[in-house]
């Protein structure tokens, strides 16, 4: 009995011995594929937060008065680094995926792969759709204050407005409905914003033009009537 106990015991260790020498070499190649991984994010991060300042993102965004807007909800918003810090993390999981194929650690791989490397692309566009807005409706309101001064019309600014928050509201919508998040209800609320707006528009253009569109059919009118009389 205690002979059998022993081998038992010596089996188990010899069985984890053998294990181990078999998962040292995976173990070891998993390490270096992730160690490269992690050199190669930083690299393409260093690019992207170059190729970003280039082109002056974070001076269009605050010209945009983004950086405001994210002071006000606690934070300092650097567009150029947050959107390569993003790049690194999305190649970093890409190589990890790798070590745990390599570590053949299944469950773990399909999780990673399957769930979270699915919807973080999902998350950057998200996130490029909002940037990218914020400028669209600068540029677009500023456009609109300038349009409507110089036509003369009164309370320019609140054009400039409107036009700066209906396209923040559309690109909300639009990034939350790319984070498939509840798309029934942005389907809804997108339809219903739309009919607002445009009923909203229908009415201010129906009921501001009501005086001119009654003076142009007295004109009209009293000019018809004055041909006939000159006939007769």
């Amino acid at each position: 009995m205690d002979y059998g106990f022993v081998g038992s015991i010596d089996n188990s260790f010899s069985v984890l011995w053998t294990d181990t020498v078999a998962f040292v070499p995976q173990l070891l190649v998993a390490l270096l594929v992730l160690i490269v991984g992690w050199v190669i994010a930083g690299i393409l991060k260093g690019i992207v937060v170059k190729v970003l300042k280039t082109i002056r993102l974070n001076e269009a965004l605050n010209a945009a008065e983004v950086d405001k807007l994210a002071e006000k909800a606690g934070y300092k918003l650097n567009a150029a680094t947050f959107i390569g810090a993003m790049v690194q993390w999305f190649v970093i999981l890409v190589f990890f995926v790798a070590v745990l194929d390599i570590l053949q650690l299944d469950q773990v791989t399909f999780f990673v792969r399957d769930v979270v490397l699915t919807y973080l692309p999902k998350v950057i566009v998200a996130v490029l759709i909002l940037l990218v807005a914020m400028i669209v409706a600068n540029i677009a309101s500023k456009s609109v204050v300038a349009a409507v001064r110089a036509s003369g019309v009164h309370k320019p600014d609140l054009f400039g407005k409107v036009t700066y928050y209906a396209i923040v509201v559309f690109a909300v919508l639009a990034a939350i409905n790319q984070l498939e998040i509840a798309p029934e209800l942005v389907e809804t609320l997108f339809m219903g914003i739309t009919f607002a707006l445009s009923l909203a528009l229908g009415l201010a253009f129906g009921l501001g033009g009501r005086d001119a569109a009654s003076k142009c059919i007295n004109k009209m009118t009293s000019g018809s009537g004055h041909h006939g009389g000159h006939n007769n």
